[in-house]
């Protein structure tokens, strides 16, 4: 008797054998970016839209840091809310910035601070091109105080364990499937509120 297409899909389905998760992979990126990285984030820092009151204008980007969640204003008492890592205490920051730059797959430089704590990213002084292993991950919006380059941005990473957590140098660190979610809503220009 020959195996039918459905037969063969079911016999795989109830074996467990499942397709590698890199399979779902976001097209047109030029390295993996794995939409399952969502569902391994605690259910309550999942991207979703949601009610939200706010004096904010639309466009804006309010974050709060004791929540670990930032917020795309929509407007109509409405955001799109996304669980991100946020600064140590040592190194969190509050008050206002906007977006001066952005940059698919950017390239990391280490900052002081991170040299002095690991002298050994010294390699990396000239810069580590984007990629898989880029600490910056998919996508990158630099903050500015006026014309004051802050060393913070909103970026992505591929570490959904520190999502809802105090892991980063001051940056606002997300999965890269949300921070390409988010980098195609904003512009250049785009304010962002720190809550203190």
């Amino acid at each position: 008797m020959p195996i039918t297409r459905r037969a063969l899909l079911t016999s795989v389905l109830f074996a467990g054998v499942v397709p590698n998760s890199r399979a779902l992979a976001l097209s047109g990126e030029p390295f993996p970016v794995s939409e399952s990285d969502a569902r391994a984030v605690d259910y309550k820092f999942r991207r979703r839209e949601m009610d939200y009151k706010t004096q904010e204008p639309a466009g804006t980007i309010v974050i709060d840091p004791k929540r670990r969640f930032l917020y795309h204003v929509l407007g109509g008492d409405r955001a799109t809310r996304y669980g991100v890592s946020v600064g140590k205490s040592s190194k969190a920051w509050s008050g206002e910035a906007v977006i001066k730059r952005m940059a698919k797959w950017p390239v990391w430089v280490p900052a002081p601070y991170h040299l002095a704590g690991m002298p050994s990213l010294a390699k990396y002084i000239n810069g580590m091109p984007g990629g898989p292993d880029n600490p910056m991950g998919a996508r990158a919006m630099y903050l500015y105080q006026g014309d004051v380059d802050t060393i913070n941005r909103i970026h992505g990473g591929t570490m959904p364990a520190q999502i809802g957590g105090k892991k980063t140098a001051g940056c606002i660190g997300m999965l890269n499937i949300d921070v390409i979610h988010l980098y195609d809503r904003v512009e250049i220009g785009t304010r962002v509120v720190m809550l203190s």
